[in-house]
Formats: structure tokens, C-alpha cells, sequence
């Protein structure tokens, strides 16, 4: 039945001219779709007994000249994946071309095909299997033969599916009653089917594909759809299709096999309608009088409801073989799409006809696929309870489900899909709403942590299930209450209920997270900010008092809300998050902000002066301001501004914490700035509050400090302290620059600091920071002449060496402060000599002094990179667990720090090197540190960076043999020989492109030559150099030479031992043998051995004595011996060297 493809052009055009007579006398239909080569049609040859059998048979296959009909012929044929192909003016659309023309054309079309059915059955039908086939994507051929029996071993035996790889093409034949059809096509299996096109095609096809069964449909209910001679064979195409192993046969008719089920429950329903809206009809009749009771009417409402009836169960028999037939066979079908396409549909059925579908027969297969590897199986089987359980009606017919598979539901909100956890979490709310009794608390306790994950969607999920159940029951007020009383102590209620969860969870620290979560659900509560304040500004016993802990957590919420409010939801740590906003959220926003300014203008005050006592409680009201609205129109508020900085004035004059100062610096910051509208007013708050800071400061400081000494006095210490946190706190963020704080506080720092409490000194080296910090970045302001040039440099030295005597200080605190601040003011000096105009008056060149820099080095390796002590390993807590891990933040800084100064070039490279040597026994805590100062470095100067490597790993080979030397007891900054040869293979892999750094590498070899052969001289007492043993370690970086850079360090090499007598067989010279190895590729020794083969075959053929053959012969065998036995050093030249000689 395949056509020879080598068949000529002459024999299909006498082909074509007989299609009119076979269509008349032959029982076969030939479909044809386009080829790769144009419109050429391609009858299939017919044999002549065929042809006889098929002259015999009753009913043969007709094709008038119908619209139909000319489908069937030349155009037939599409292009995969729904093109639009142009039509000629004398030509009708296909099925196949109407696919993407929209919903009334494919109408228009349908319609016609099903005059033309009615006119003859047999081409309309062909019509319409050569459109299922074409939707596959198949360019081939598709013949039907009649078929007079549907059982029989006969046609059984002919339903095959193979593949002709001889002659490139594919076979597949099924039966479709009354046909059997034959589909041959090219084989190539990478080519896409319209389907799984790449793009939107893939898209718009599967849309327009699925629109097109529901209008077939949709059109036939009233028509051919109970022609059973059409239906039978439409499903048997459908079921052969999609029992088939080619994936796009499979596909495609699964898809249109389910979907037209759909269309068919919509026939049922639209049945079950008329069988009810009749049934109500003949109730009206029946209550009539008993004479109208046996009306014509009557009898004519009984035959519609028997004839819908009959209709129903037929459209119900037609579904129930798509179901057995398809859906049974491919929702467990290998492919996730199809097992996706059936998921789906399943819910749908279930949610439009649930008096046949929905029940624990069906509802079993959701259940079985939640566990599927797919994702996208997943997915779809929760949206699909999700439209069950969102049914109150259908709710009843799904208890045995939920019973049996309500853990697997709970379970999948810790899916790895982070949709599938959304869906999940969703569905989960949803049973929650429609019954009390399925969710046990322990359930609901897993449920509601979700709100603090870091996937926002989950979270929100997680939020409105949070919300449900305990934040959406509103109580009955009571009696007496006014509307605004009654809604006060709704919002109340909520809140409690919000703080009990909250401390219930034990995660103190994740407001704002927990806000950010009810956000989207519950923004209506935590923005009802006048309630909120009302609340906390309500004195007892109505509503009742607050607990101190929970007024702390209500306020915290408040302020995390207005931040909600005012900047959006994106949170550090949570991803998942919409970062473009909407014009709509964009103006929901500014609208509260603007709110926001309003109420906590005119509030806030009042707040502050309450919780004035309570340190935590203030701290988090000083943050509120940062969120106020900069354009807020300050009509008539000049004296809320005026109240708003007194408040702030009263808390920082009443406390000194860290929390207090960072958020009330904080905020000045923001109203201060250049935008905002009471700029003015806040600068002059601010201003006013720094100066008496700083009068107050003086006066202290002239009773405690009085030639050179300071003096204690523990109340006036205090105070002192206290005023010197607030000024430095506010210096961090504001520019101090014209009160001459570095005047004022540097003779602090000229006591002895013994008698300087540690606290005072601390506060006093990060003012004199800033100080240095604010006069470096404000240079182009401030520096208009050489002299305030001269004044900032001699700052800056009396600084660092001031800073210098603090790193040998008893607190671990002061010495870490003095090094960071040390870092900091040079880093920041380095900066901005870089990028000042020579012609303008700058900063002035300043270098730290050698004996600084010592300081910092010798701080970096007692300090920085030293080990745990067992002793607090032995203690292991989760208190000490956590000051770990603090203790390594810091010291990662102060690592950080000290390299900025060397890649800036503030330090000499060479002083990395006690970082670099570093890099392999605190890769843990510092390597990626270590590793980007070394890229940074060597992109500074590469050579440089190299000679700091190799410096770092002799200073460590030298450390080593000392302590082996010595035999004393092993030093911190010791490491062993393994660990330096591992150091260097590290150093060696940074080495990337050879070619780049081919110079570098050759660098490290020859000091690395020279570290070792430098200056000796062999005596008997001394056979090998003192370090011959770090050869080992440079031959780390052989594999990074060059092969002529080899040879050329083998030469090197070769010089420096020619004068010692190296005999490379005794075990004290096996480290130079190893190098020597390293050096020597194995090609060389290949070639040595090939030369001397040669030579060796010359000689043997000029000799014709015996005797002089087997001497020969002896000399080859000494001659391989050597060979093999240098091959294992790889030494190519005395292989040479050793094979001429013999």
C-alpha cells in the first residue's frame, strides 16, 4: 500500500486522470496533504484484483462535486500548525485552513460539511479524518478502504504501526468503522508538530484547535451528532490516534478526544435542561383537570421527555467510550503534556456534570496523580479540586476524598514547585471555609508558619488562610455601644487575636514578614491606622490593658504596616515578588502615604509622649517619620511640626540606646532632605538639638580632661558617654562638619587611656571617624585653600597614629574599631586623591607611616586569622553558637577592610602575602575574600600579584623547615607541607588562560629555582640545598607552562645543578627528579625512543656479520633498559644523551 517514491512524474499524471473514474468505481478514498514540494497529488497505485474486489462491494465510496468533496482532493492539504493559506476565488476553505479564522468562519464551513454529509456520507466523513490527521502534523498520505465486519481475525491482523527505514517512511493503519485507514509519512521524528510549535504558534494552535471541537459540536447537537455511523467512526479514529507510539498522533487526538467530551457534557447539560424545564411542564399539565390531563399536550411533553431522555443516554454512552477508551489508557501516559490535558479535563467534567462524574470512581484518578513527577500534573489536579471545594453544593459528594487524601494535600504545600505549594495552600483554605472538622489544629499550626516563608505568593496563600480562621469572625457588640465603640472593639478583637498567634510562633523577629503576608488579604485592618493609634492611646479599662510585651509587637506592627503602605512589599530574603507596580497600585500608594502623613502628623506626638518611658516602644515610633510623604502640603501645620520635634527632642534627651539614636538620625535624615517640604524646619530642630549636644559636651570634657589626665567621675562620665553616642549617632548620618567635633573630641584620645573608660574611648574613635569620613567626601566644598588642606592631612595622621596605640588596647571591642577605622580613612583618603583635578586645590597625598603598617599586619595575623578556642568548643550552646558566627562577621570585615588597602594600593602588595598564605586553611570562613583580592590584585599588576604568591608560599616552606629545625612546639602560622603543596595547587588553577599569563608562570618557576639553588655550595656535610624539597611544591605549576617555556626551565634548571654532582637514583635528591619530571613532556621521551629505534635499524642493516647482529641486538636491549628505566623520570635529553653514547 506505500507508494515507491521513485515512481515517475509520467505515471502519476496518467494516475491523475483516472481519479474521476475510481472515485466512481474504486471503494478506497486517497487524502493527500501538502508535501515539502508543492500541491502535487499522489495517488496510490491499485492493483488490479483490488480493483475487481472493490467493483464487487455494495456501497462504494462516491465523491459528487460538493464543497465537501473538493476538500477531499488537492485540498485536502494545510500547513501544519494552522497558517493561514490563502484561498483562490474558486476554491472553498478546508477544515483544516478554517482552524485559525476564527469562530464564525469555522461556522460558515461546519455548516457546509454537514449539508454536504447529509448529501453523501463517505468523502465528508474522509473529509473530516483528513483534518484530525493533518492537526497531527502529518505531510503524507492517508488511504481508506470499506470494511464490512468490525471483528474478524482479518482485519485485525491488518492494524499495524512500523517504520520503513529503507525507504524513509512510516506506516500506521487502524481501523476506523466502517473504514480502515492506512497513514504513510515521512519518518523524522525531530520535526515539531503544530502542537508543541516553539513560540506563540504552539499557543495559538492548542486555542484554536479546542475552539473548533466545541463549535463541531456545538453545530452538530442538532443535527449529525446522533448519526451514529458518523460518531462511531469520529471515536474510532480518535481512540486508534491515541493509542498510537508516534507522540504527535498521540497528542493530538488525546487532546481533541477529551475535548470533545467536554463539548459532549455540554450537550448532556444542555439536555438535562430541556428534560427538566419539560418535566416542570407536565407537572403544570398533570395538576390541570382530568380531562386536559389527557390533552395532545400532555402526550406531547411525555414523547420530548422520552426522546431527551433517549438523546441523553446516547450523548452519555458516546462519553463513556472517550473515557474507557482515551482517558483510561492515557492518564498515565508517559509524556507529561498528555497526562496534564487529562488532569485537567477530569475537572472540568467533574465541575459541569457532576451527577455522573463526581464520585470516588472518578475523584480516585486527582487523587493518584498529586503524586505525579510532573509538576504540571500537579498543578492541574489542585486547580481542579480547587473548583470542586469552592462548590458548597458539591462540597457533601467529596468527604471520602478529603478523608483519604488530606495528607497528601498538606503535605504538598512543602512542594519544590513553588506553584504547586501556592494551589495547594489555596485548595487547603478553601476546606477550610466549607467545614470546621477537616483540619485538626496541629494542621492549621504546620499550616500558618507559611507565613513566614520566603516565597511571598506561598505566603500570601498562607496569610489568607490565617486570616479566615482567626482575624475574619467579628463578635456581636455589646449593648449601649455606639457604631464607632462597636467597630473599635471589632478591630480589637482581631488584633488580639493577630498578637496571640504572633507569640504563640516564637519568631519574634518577623513582623514584617507576617504583615507583608496579610498584606494582600487584611489590608483594610492594618491600615486602619486612627483605630490602631486610638487603641494604644486609650487609657484602661475599656478595652482591656495590653500586656507591655504585646504593645511592643502591636507597635511594631503598626510601623511595619505604614512601611507596607508607603515602599511595597519587596523584603529582603523574600523572592517571588512583582517588582514593576501598576499606574493603579502606583496611586493607591501615594493615596496612603499621603493618609499615613496626615493621621501620624498630628498623632505621633501624642505617641511619643505616652511611651516616652518605654525605650523599645519609642525606638519603633521614631521610625514612622522616615515614611512621611516629602511634598506633604504643610498648610497650617507649622505647629504639629513644631509639637512633632519636640516629642523627638523629649526621647533622645531622655535615652541614648543604639535602636533610639540609629532611628532618630534616620529620620531626621529624611525629613531634612533637599525634597521635602519642611526641610527648613527639621534642619532648624535638628541643628538646634546638635549645638546644645555639643555646648554640653564642652563643659565636660573641661572638668574631665585637664592637663592630660582624665578625670573620673562616674555621673559625669555617664553623661558625657551618653552625649557623645548621640552626637556620634547623628554624625554617622548627617554632615557635623561646622561644629569642629574632631577640636572637641580629640584630646580624648592624648589621656592615658587607662584611666579612659573603654565605653568613652569606643564612642570616641568612631566620632573622630566619621569626622575624617565627612571631611574627605565634602572636599570639594570644603578644601578652597592649601592651609584647611594641610589641617585635613594633619587630621588625618593624628587619627591613624592616635588610632595606632588602640590596637594593642585591652577591649577587643577598641582594637576592632581602631583597625576598622584605620582602613576606612585611608581607603576613603586613596579615593579621593584618585579622582581630584590636579588643578584644583585637594586633598594631600598621605602614606602611612612602615611602622603602621606593621601594626595592621601584625593585628591581621593575631586577631584575624586565628582558631577557635577548644575550650568554648566544648561548651557548645546555641548562645555561643550565634556569638560565633558574630565574632566571624566581624572578623570578615576586618579582612575586608585590610584588602582594600592593598588592592588600592595604599599597602604594598607584598603585604598579602600573610592573606594569601591564608587562603586554604581559612577557606571556610575567608575564601572567598581572599580569592577576590587575589583577582583584584592581579589585575591591578599581575607580575606584582605573582611575586606576592610566591613570597607567600617561601615564607611558609621557610617557617616550616625552621620548626622542623628547631623541634620545638608547632606555631599558629605553621602549616604543614601538605597543606602548602595544596595552597599551590590552588594558586595554580587561578592561572586560566596560558597564554595571558605565560610570563607569570614563568616567574614562579625561576624563583622558585632560585629560592632553592641560591648560594649553595655541596660539601660533604651538605649533598643537597637546605630547601630542595619545595621543588615538590613548584612543580604544582608545571601543567601552567608553555612547551617551549619547558624546555627552557629545564635548561635553567640544568645550569644550576651542573655544577653538583646530582645522582637523581639517591633518595635526598628525589625532589629534583620530581621536578625534572614535571618539566618533561611525554611526547619528548616518545620521540627519543622513536630517534634511537631508527639509528638503531640502520645499523643493524650496514652489518651482515652475526657477531656484529648480536652484539647489536645486546646494545638494543641495554638501550631499552636505560630507556625504560629513564622514561619513569622523563628526562628526554638523557634519554637522547645515553642512547647516543651506547
Amino acid at each position: 500500500m506505500i507508494q515507491d517514491p521513485k515512481t515517475s512524474a509520467a505515471t502519476r499524471l496518467t494516475e491523475q486522470s483516472k481519479t474521476s473514474c475510481d472515485r466512481e468505481n474504486s471503494s478506497r478514498a486517497t487524502l493527500q496533504s501538502e508535501d515539502d514540494s508543492g500541491n502535487e497529488n499522489k495517488q496510490k497505485n491499485v492493483p488490479q484484483k483490488r480493483r475487481k474486489r472493490a467493483q464487487s462491494t455494495p456501497k462504494s465510496v462516491k465523491s459528487p462535486n460538493t464543497k465537501a468533496d473538493q476538500g477531499i482532493g488537492s485540498r485536502a492539504g494545510g500547513r501544519a500548525g494552522g497558517s493561514r493559506d490563502k484561498q483562490d476565488d474558486g476554491e472553498a476553505v478546508t477544515l483544516f485552513g478554517v482552524i485559525s479564522m476564527g469562530r464564525s468562519a469555522m461556522k460558515a464551513v461546519i455548516d457546509e460539511w454537514i449539508e454536504a454529509f447529509e448529501k453523501e456520507r463517505d468523502p465528508s466523513i474522509l473529509d473530516l479524518v483528513s483534518f484530525f490527521i493533518q492537526c497531527c502534523g502529518c505531510k503524507g498520505m492517508v488511504t481508506a478502504e470499506m470494511c464490512n465486519s468490525k471483528d474478524g481475525s482479518n482485519v485485525k491482523s491488518k492494524m499495524i504501526e512500523e517504520q520503513d527505514e529503507s525507504s524513509g517512511l512510516q506506516v500506521k493503519r487502524f481501523l476506523a468503522f466502517p473504514w480502515i485507514l492506512t497513514v504513510t509519512w515521512p519518518l523524522d521524528g525531530d520535526v515539531e508538530y503544530p502542537l508543541v510549535q516553539s513560540g506563540p504558534c504552539g499557543r495559538w494552535f492548542y486555542s484554536e484547535l479546542c475552539d473548533f471541537i466545541s463549535v463541531l459540536v456545538t453545530q452538530f447537537q442538532h443535527s449529525v451528532l446522533f448519526d451514529s455511523y458518523l460518531m462511531n467512526s469520529v471515536l474510532s479514529l480518535l481512540t486508534s490516534l491515541s493509542d498510537s507510539s508516534v507522540r504527535a498522533f498521540r497528542h493530538t487526538c488525546t487532546l481533541a478526544a477529551v475535548k470533545l467530551l467536554s463539548s459532549l457534557v455540554r450537550v448532556a447539560l444542555s439536555l438535562s435542561v430541556g428534560i427538566e424545564n419539560s418535566q416542570k411542564l407536565c407537572a403544570v399539565q398533570k395538576s390541570k383537570t382530568a380531562r386536559q390531563k389527557n390533552s395532545p399536550q400532555m402526550k406531547g411533553l411525555q414523547k420530548k421527555i422520552t426522546q431527551l431522555e433517549e438523546k441523553r443516554s446516547e450523548v452519555e454512552s458516546m462519553m463513556n467510550v472517550i473515557f474507557k477508551g482515551v482517558f483510561l489508557k492515557r492518564y498515565r501516559d508517559v509524556l507529561p503534556e498528555i497526562r496534564s490535558i487529562c488532569m485537567e479535563e477530569l475537572g472540568v467534567w467533574m465541575k459541569n456534570y457532576n451527577t455522573v462524574f463526581l464520585n470516588d470512581s472518578y475523584l480516585k484518578y486527582l487523587g493518584w496523580m498529586m503524586h505525579d513527577k510532573s509538576s504540571d500534573v500537579r498543578v492541574k489536579c489542585v486547580l481542579g479540586l480547587q473548583e470542586l471545594y469552592g462548590n458548597p453544593i458539591l462540597f457533601p459528594k467529596l468527604d471520602l476524598f478529603t478523608r483519604r487524601f488530606k495528607e497528601r494535600m498538606i503535605s504538598m504545600t512543602l512542594d519544590k514547585d513553588n506553584e504547586v505549594a501556592v494551589q495547594s495552600m489555596r485548595l487547603l483554605a478553601l476546606i477550610s471555609n466549607q467545614t470546621e472538622g477537616v483540619l485538626s489544629p496541629n494542621d492549621y499550626k504546620q499550616l500558618f508558619q507559611f507565613v513566614y516563608s520566603s516565597q511571598r505568593p506561598l505566603a500570601a496563600a498562607a496569610g489568607e488562610l490565617l486570616f479566615s480562621r482567626l482575624l475574619s469572625t467579628s463578635s456581636d457588640p455589646q449593648d449601649g455601644t455606639n457604631i464607632e465603640e462597636a467597630h473599635k472593639q471589632q478591630i480589637f478583637m482581631k488584633l488580639k487575636a493577630l498578637l496571640d498567634f504572633y507569640q504563640e510562633t516564637k519568631l519574634h523577629q518577623h513582623v514584617l514578614y507576617l504583615v507583608d503576608s496579610l498584606w494582600d488579604c487584611c489590608s483594610t485592618l492594618l491600615k486602619d491606622w486612627p483605630t490602631i493609634t486610638s487603641i494604644l492611646l486609650q487609657e484602661p479599662p475599656s478595652p482591656p490593658e495590653l500586656k507591655d510585651a504585646e504593645v511592643i509587637v502591636l507597635v511594631e506592627i503598626l510601623v511595619a504596616s505604614v512601611r507596607q503602605a508607603s515602599e511595597g512589599p519587596p523584603l529582603i530574603g523574600r523572592s517571588g515578588i512583582k517588582r514593576m507596580m501598576s499606574v493603579k497600585e502606583k496611586r493607591m500608594q501615594a493615596e496612603d502615604s499621603t493618609k499615613l502623613t496626615e493621621h501620624f502628623l498630628e498623632v505621633l506626638p501624642n505617641l511619643l509622649k505616652k511611651f516616652l518611658p518605654c525605650e523599645a516602644v519609642a525606638a519603633l515610633l521614631l521610625k514612622i517619620p522616615q515614611f512621611f510623604l516629602p511634598d506633604f502640603p504643610l498648610t497650617e501645620k507649622d505647629q504639629l511640626l513644631s509639637d512633632l520635634f519636640s516629642a523627638m527632642r523629649s526621647v533622645l534627651d531622655l535615652h541614648c540606646g543604639a535602636d533610639v539614636l540609629e532611628a532618630a538620625a534616620r529620620s531626621y535624615l529624611c525629613l531634612c532632605a533637599d525634597e521635602t517640604s519642611w526641610r527648613c524646619t527639621a534642619q532648624t530642630a535638628r541643628d538646634a538639638m546638635v549645638q546644645n549636644w555639643v555646648n554640653q559636651l564642652k563643659l565636660l570634657l573641661e572638668d574631665a580632661v585637664k592637663e592630660g589626665t582624665f578625670s573620673p567621675d562616674v555621673e559625669k562620665t555617664k553623661e558625657m558617654l551618653s552625649t557623645i553616642k548621640r552626637v556620634r549617632a547623628f554624625h554617622n548620618c548627617h554632615d557635623l562638619s561646622e561644629w569642629n567635633l574632631f577640636e572637641l573630641v580629640f584630646p580624648l584620645m592624648s589621656v592615658d587611656q587607662t584611666g579612659l573608660p573603654s565605653e568613652v574611648l569606643l564612642e570616641v574613635l568612631q566620632c573622630l571617624c566619621y569626622t575624617i569620613l565627612w571631611s574627605l567626601s565634602t572636599s570639594s566644598k570644603t578644601l578652597t585653600s592649601k592651609e584647611k588642606a594641610l589641617d585635613q592631612r594633619l587630621h588625618l595622621r593624628q587619627f591613624c597614629e592616635s588610632s595606632q596605640r588602640c590596637l594593642s588596647h585591652n577591649e577587643e571591642a577598641v582594637r576592632q574599631q581602631a583597625f576598622l577605622g584605620i582602613c576606612d580613612v585611608l581607603t576613603a583618603h586613596s579615593y579621593q586623591t584618585n579622582i581630584w583635578d590636579p588643578t584644583c586645590c585637594g586633598p594631600l597625598l598621605y602614606t602611612p607611616s612602615p611602622k603602621l603598617q606593621r601594626a595592621l599586619l601584625t593585628f591581621l595575623c593575631s586577631h584575624i586569622f586565628v582558631q577557635p578556642d577548644s575550650d568554648s568548643q566544648s561548651t557548645d550552646t546555641e548562645n555561643s553558637e550565634v556569638e560565633k558566627l558574630e565574632d566571624l562577621h566581624k572578623r570578615r570585615n576586618l579582612l575586608a577592610a585590610f584588602c582594600k588597602l592593598v588592592v588600592h594600593g595604599i599597602l604594598e602588595m607584598s603585604m598579602a602575602a600573610e592573606v594569601f598564605m591564608s587562603y586554604v586553611k581559612f577557606y571556610n570562613d575567608f575564601g572567598d575574600i581572599i580569592k577576590e583580592t587575589l583577582c583584584r590584585t592581579r589585575q591591578v599588576d599581575k607580575t606584582e600579584s605573582t611575586r606576592t604568591l610566591v613570597l607567600s608560599l617561601q615564607q611558609l616552606f621557610v617557617r616550616l623547615k625552621h620548626e622542623q629545625k628547631t623541634e620545638c612546639m608547632p606555631h599558629a602560622g605553621v602549616q604543614t607541607f601538605t597543606s602548602i603543596k595544596e595552597l599551590a595547587r590552588r594558586f595554580a588553577m587561578t592561572f586560566g588562560d596560558l597564554m595571558k599569563f605565560r610570563e607569570c608562570v614563568v616567574m614562579i618557576h625561576r624563583s622558585g629555582i632560585d629560592f632553592v639553588f641560591q648560594g649553595f655550595r655541596q660539601t660533604p656535610d651538605t649533598q643537597t640545598p637546605m630547601y630542595l624539597s619545595y621543588l615538590i611544591i613548584l612543580s604544582e605549576f608545571s601543567s601552567k607552562l608553555l612547551k617551549p617555556d619547558k624546555k627552557t626551565m629545564l635548561g635553567y634548571l640544568q645550569k644550576h645543578t651542573a655544577e653538583h654532582i646530582t645522582d637523581l637514583r639517591e633518595e635526598c635528591w628525589q625532589p629534583l627528579g620530581h621536578y625534572r619530571a614535571s618539566l618533561l613532556a611525554a611526547a619528548e621521551v616518545e620521540d627519543a625512543l622513536s630517534h634511537a629505534s631508527s639509528e638503531r635499524k640502520l645499523q643493524l642493516r650496514s652489518s651482515g656479520a652475526k657477531a656484529k647482529e648480536g652484539k647489536s641486538l645486546h646494545v638494543q636491549s641495554v638501550q631499552l633498559t636505560l630507556a625504560k628505566f629513564l622514561v619513569t623520570l622523563k628526562d628526554s635529553n638523557l634519554v637522547r644523551a645515553l642512547l647516543l653514547q651506547t
